[in-house]
């Protein structure tokens, strides 16, 4: 049976806007653009939860969610790698295909393949991270 859940893993966008919130924002969208769709609210804040390779493991795809993606927000700020590079790597090992909504997008195209993201939508405010999650729901 196929999973029926999303996992939402996603960081901070910006002062105004917590982890929280913008991964709720994208639950509510998924939600409105295919009502069978769940979700799993994973907020990076600053640290990845002990449980993520589980949880990931048993959704149906995996939407990470940044302020911004670009080259420098691949490597966090002790010279190791991001969460969402991080995430977008154990989803494409586990088999999980991975999405992302970013305020601002950056990536070049090679780096966005690297990292086997599907698609990245643009949305940087709670209206547009709703917006966001409908249309992911068309594509998960």
């Amino acid at each position: 049976m196929v999973p029926r859940t999303v996992l939402i893993a996603t960081e901070p966008f910006g002062e105004g806007l917590s982890a929280a919130r913008a991964g709720a924002a994208i639950g509510r969208g998924l939600q409105a653009g295919d009502p069978s769709l769940g979700f799993d609210l994973c907020p990076i804040e600053l640290t990845m939860p002990e449980d993520f390779d589980v949880r990931m493991r048993a959704a149906r795809a995996v939407v990470v969610g940044a302020e911004r993606l670009d080259e420098r927000t691949l490597l966090n700020d002790r010279g190791g790698v991001s969460a969402v590079f991080e995430i977008a790597t154990r989803a494409r090992q586990a088999g999980v295909p991975a999405y992302a909504v970013a305020g601002k997008n950056a990536l070049s195209l090679f780096d966005a393949r690297i990292l086997d993201l599907q698609i990245i939508v643009k949305a940087a405010t709670t209206r547009a991270l709703r917006q966001a999650g409908e249309k992911l729901a068309g594509l998960i």
